[in-house]
């Protein structure tokens, strides 16, 4: 198994590359800076594309591995999708596609993020659309939308989420319907999935359920794969084979031809809801220096909070009217997109105090290695 930066633009050239020859051409893309002409110099110019294309040789191999009951799964790649493009790789659906009738392939968090990326930029490079898009809720998630206390890790729950709030649920569930309407700009079809745990009601998940059909899924299910495995979600599956037979009107939200400007705001103000969109001095400059050296045709990535609609963790729900702030913009050429940084979004994932490698070793008298689990 490979592991990579899931920051880096080799984790991102990985999931979108198609082939070795389209990984040694990605390589050889990305740009290290410009010289003194301002024009970019790339990690071809420099005369490494090959050697580093040799680095990365095997990764472009899927691992296969299987669920507990079985099935296979490819474990290939993984972006962050508020700090990349947040998918497993192109090849692994390949190989899939191939072999399965059905093949589920996620993006990262909801459908502002990591679905957003996948039919911008992963469909793009692909040349694959999807039949049908699964969106997972939870009861407890919406009443978080709606206003409820703050979920810490490691303390009780507060009795809001263990015991039935259909006031707080019906603030929240204005979230999932904008997930929802975010589907299908693309003109897919939705299949909510309710993740449904021991303190959810028979009649907050009626309400669920309720508001996404009036909000334009196909249908909404209850799931409880995580206590019964398969048998948990089988009239998921069900639905969403349905959904698939139906008629889609596949689009992407927006034209490569448009300027950076153009595509940034319609992401921001489709998908996000914001009202206007800011530029501070050092992202205007980016923008000019990207169109000049012909990177203004690239798709965009936006690095952003993922716990808001919004590029504030802190507003719940389904903000609207908001500036959005784009504080600098950074290119992946090699991956095929510009990303802006959005807000206080940092490129580095959260990392602990105590990193993990203080513990990893080799046992010297069985040569075992120890510490990775």
């Amino acid at each position: 198994m490979t592991f990579l930066i899931i920051s880096s633009e080799r984790s991102t050239i990985l999931a979108l590359t198609t082939s070795l020859a389209d990984l040694r051409e990605r390589i050889g893309r990305v740009v290290i800076g410009t010289n003194r002409a301002g024009e970019a110099i790339t990690v071809e110019d420099l005369g490494v594309a090959g050697a580093a294309t040799v680095l990365m040789k095997d990764t472009v191999m899927p691992n296969l591995m299987q669920t507990l009951e079985g099935q296979p799964a490819f474990v290939h790649a993984g972006p962050f999708a508020n700090i990349a493009h947040g998918n497993s790789s192109i090849i692994a659906d390949q190989i899939a596609l191939i072999l399965a009738d059905y093949v589920v392939t996620e993006s990262g968090f909801g459908a502002d993020m990591g679905m957003e990326k996948f039919m911008n930029i992963k469909c793009r490079y692909s040349g694959l659309i999807p039949n049908c898009v699964v969106l997972v809720t939870t009861v407890r998630a919406l009443k978080m939308h709606g206003g409820g206390p703050k979920v810490v890790a490691g303390r009780p729950l507060d009795h809001a989420y263990t015991h039935e709030n259909l006031e707080l649920l019906e603030k929240g569930v204005v979230n999932m319907e904008a997930h929802i309407e975010n589907v299908k700009r693309f003109g897919v079809p939705v299949i909510v999935a309710i993740n449904q745990f021991k303190d959810d009601t028979p009649a907050e998940v009626a309400l669920i359920r309720e508001h996404a059909i009036a909000a334009g899924a196909e249908d909404a299910v209850p799931c409880t794969h995580w206590a019964h495995g398969g048998d948990g979600a089988l009239a998921l599956a069900e639905a969403v084979i349905k959904a698939c037979e139906k008629p889609s009107n596949f689009q992407f939200l927006y034209p490569l031809e448009w300027s950076i400007k153009e595509k940034i705001e319609k992401i921001a103000k489709d998908i996000y809801g914001a009202g206007s969109v800011t530029y501070s001095p050092e992202a205007e400059a980016k923008i000019e220096l990207y169109t000049r050296l012909g990177f203004d045709k690239l798709p965009i990535c936006m690095a952003k909070t993922h716990l808001s609609l919004s590029h504030d963790g802190n507003l719940k729900g389904r903000p609207t009217g908001f500036a959005f702030p784009v504080r600098d913009i950074r290119a992946s050429v090699g991956a095929g997109f510009l990303y802006p940084l959005c807000g206080e979004m940092r490129t580095m994932p959260g990392l602990p105090t105590r990193p993990a490698f203080y513990d990893v070793d080799v046992d010297l008298e069985t040569g075992r290695v120890v510490g990775l689990f």
